[in-house]
C-alpha cells in the first residue's frame, strides 16, 4: 500500500474530540505528519494538558493511522510547545463553532 500524507490526514479527520463537534485535524491538534519506509510519525497536541479524553484520543489516532500505515510502526509525539490556540483551527472549524475573528 502506498501511504501518503493525504491518506493519513483523511483518517485523522475521522477522529473527533468528544467535547467539540470538530475533528482533530480541523481543530489544529496535529502539528506534523511524516512517513518513512518503516514508520509514520505524528506530532500532536491537545487544547489542554488536562484533557480528560487524552488517552482515548491518542488510542484513536494510533489505531486510525495504523489502519492505513501499510504495516509501518506508528509513533505519536505529544507536544506542548508551541501551545495550541484558536489560530490553529481551520476556517471550517471556526465556522462550525461559530467563532468569528471578533469572537476570538
Amino acid at each position: 500500500m502506498d501511504v501518503t500524507q493525504e491518506n493519513i490526514i483523511d483518517v485523522l479527520k475521522s477522529v473527533y474530540d468528544p467535547e467539540i463537534p470538530v475533528n482533530i485535524w480541523d481543530l489544529g491538534l496535529i502539528y506534523d505528519v511524516s512517513i518513512t519506509d518503516k514508520d509514520v510519525f505524528i506530532k500532536m497536541t491537545f487544547t489542554s494538558p488536562t484533557c480528560p479524553m487524552m488517552e482515548d484520543l491518542l488510542n484513536q489516532v494510533h489505531n486510525c493511522v495504523a489502519s492505513v500505515s501499510g504495516g509501518r510502526d506508528v509513533h505519536i509525539d505529544l507536544v506542548w510547545d508551541p501551545p495550541w490556540d484558536l489560530s490553529r483551527m481551520s476556517d471550517a472549524a471556526r465556522l462550525e463553532l461559530d467563532l468569528t475573528e471578533q469572537g476570538w
